[in-house]
């Protein structure tokens, strides 16, 4: 699931919510919002396993996760005490690749897991070429001290169209941002329902 190479469009459109945020892919979504392949308005009624397995990929899909991934994130939380759906999206929501999209580095998460892997990015002064890397509060991002990097990431914020969420502090001018705390529910970009997702895990 990390490495989905397929069309996007398709998936939002069979997951009807805007998962791949690439040009193409959410316009599709936008002039036809019903599964690809079903002709009928509405579609068809899924049971509840097919609710909680279409929840379920919303989150690999958005994230990144693979199905190993996701299920890793489940057990870290699984024991804790509080909200277990909360606390799976909390880990979602402090990946670097998230952190850096939902700062406005990039405008979509497969670039900022480009950007990683091809080491853009330091968190505090070190290079970080994990995606995955689970970031914690205080942690600083910053972009590689090359000037073609530094114009790609420039050339990014000056199309503007950044919302930047209040759990991250970002600082256009120097392509720094700060993660002042650790992000609650009120904080998750993914509407779904999570409480079927950990159910489906939980078996």
């Amino acid at each position: 699931m990390a490495r989905y190479h397929g069309p996007k469009a398709r998936i939002n459109r069979r997951l009807g919510a805007l998962i791949y945020e690439s040009a193409g892919a959410a316009k599709a979504l936008e002039r036809r919002d019903n599964p690809p392949g079903m002709h009928v308005k509405g579609g068809r009624r899924l049971s509840n396993w097919g609710k909680a397995s279409a929840e379920k990929q919303k989150i690999k899909h958005y994230y990144g996760l693979g199905e190993r991934q996701l299920r890793k994130y489940y057990h870290m939380v699984a024991s804790k005490k509080g909200n277990t759906g909360e606390q799976l999206l909390t880990l979602c929501e402090r990946r670097l690749d998230n952190v850096i999209r939902r700062a406005g580095f990039t405008k979509t998460r497969p670039q900022a897991r480009q950007g990683i892997v091809h080491g853009h990015f330091f968190v505090n002064g070190v290079k970080v070429t994990s995606p995955s890397y689970q970031l914690r509060q205080g942690d600083v991002i910053t972009v590689r001290a090359k000037e073609p990097i530094y114009n790609l990431y420039k050339g990014v914020l000056s199309e503007g169209g950044a919302n930047t969420p209040d759990f991250v502090s970002f600082d256009g001018e120097t392509l720094r941002a700060t993660l002042l705390a650790v992000p609650g529910p009120n904080d998750f970009s993914l509407p779904v329902d999570v409480n079927i997702v950990v159910e489906f895990l939980s078996r």
